[in-house]
């Protein structure tokens, strides 16, 4: 008597993807399949940068000037959104105060890779004027993994903007295909 496996729909959803993934990982399909897709994937991500706009207090003012006509970041494929789960980039600005640290930490951990994470002002970089406060956080590098810092005090739109090129440009160079992650 041969054995019977016996799964619930979901289960089994679960279970072919699984094993479908493994099979693509560790053949040469998934290597031919990350070949053709890797440059598109790749281009897409960098041209369509969705930050979670997280503003406490005056670069958040200078943020949103960065999105009016004048400087028009949406021209570089940059879409702010308000649901940590639909973005890939926190955008940090403004002082944390260590009561606002873990809901920082937790909407960061609620975004899905590929993410990173720009820090932008002084306050955001090492705490600005509150550097040596009881009650600020010296910096979002202490708690979150920071690829841009963006000085200035309150940083300008430019810089903002400047920054998200330079994030493009990290994005190009770490080109990775989704299968194989080669």
């Amino acid at each position: 008597m041969g054995n019977v496996l016996a799964f619930r729909s979901k289960d089994f959803l679960k279970w072919a993807d699984n094993v479908l993934e493994g099979i693509l990982r560790r053949s040469p399909i998934g290597t031919g399949v990350d070949l053709i897709t890797k440059d598109f994937f790749n281009w897409a991500t960098r041209n369509s940068i969705y930050p979670l706009h997280f503003g406490i207090m005056c670069c958040a003012l200078e943020m949103a000037v960065a999105s009016a006509p004048r400087f028009d970041a949406q021209r570089f494929g940059v879409i702010y959104r308000s649901t940590p789960r639909q973005c890939d980039v926190l955008l940090v600005n403004g002082p944390v105060s260590k009561k606002l640290k873990p809901a920082l930490r937790r909407l960061y951990d609620q975004m899905p890779g590929p993410k990173w994470v720009i820090a932008m002002g002084e306050c955001a970089i090492s705490g600005g004027p509150f550097y040596n406060s009881y009650s600020v956080v010296p910096g979002v590098d202490q708690f979150i993994p920071v690829d841009i810092y963006i000085p200035g005090c309150p940083a300008r739109p430019e810089a903002l903007i400047d920054g998200f090129i330079k994030l493009q440009k990290i994005i190009k160079d770490n080109k990775k295909g989704l299968l194989t992650g080669k």
